[in-house]
């Protein structure tokens, strides 16, 4: 697995974990591949949860264009330009460019802390080592 975060320009506190091998579905995954994958999902989730504290992170596993496994975790915020719809529905209001500014401040710190945090719960099994954050 790796971790991305995607340099989306209203919601910069944007992730995709994308399972390494190419496989179009979770339900395609081994068992334990699925554990693997449901438990760093969930690592992420709680760490930017603790990191961020937003309203809400949204998961989402698209990719129909490209079908390849991922998983999509958007930090959200009332403040957000979309909220409470979701980041691909029209904006409700005008991106808060002071907040976004001091949220990409943040980011580089929180990024080192999921990549120690993933590297440390998935440095053994072999299913998942190689774990690592990379930008987009």
């Amino acid at each position: 697995m790796r971790l991305i975060r995607a340099e989306e320009p209203v919601h910069p506190a944007t992730w995709r974990l994308v399972w390494n091998e190419h496989v179009a579905e979770f339900s395609d995954l081994p068992r334990l591949q699925r554990l693997a994958c449901m438990d760093a999902l969930v690592l992420v989730e709680r760490e930017l949860r603790q990191a961020l504290r937003p309203r809400k992170i949204n998961l989402a596993a698209l990719g129909n264009l490209v079908p390849h496994l991922h998983w999509h975790l958007i930090a959200r915020w009332e403040w957000d330009a979309h909220w409470p719809q979701p980041v691909w529905a029209p904006a409700q209001r005008e991106a808060d460019e002071a907040r976004l500014r001091a949220l990409r401040e943040a980011l580089p710190a929180i990024d080192a802390r999921l990549r120690e945090v993933l590297e440390q719960r998935f440095a053994a099994p072999p299913a998942v080592a190689g774990d690592q954050i990379t930008r987009e």
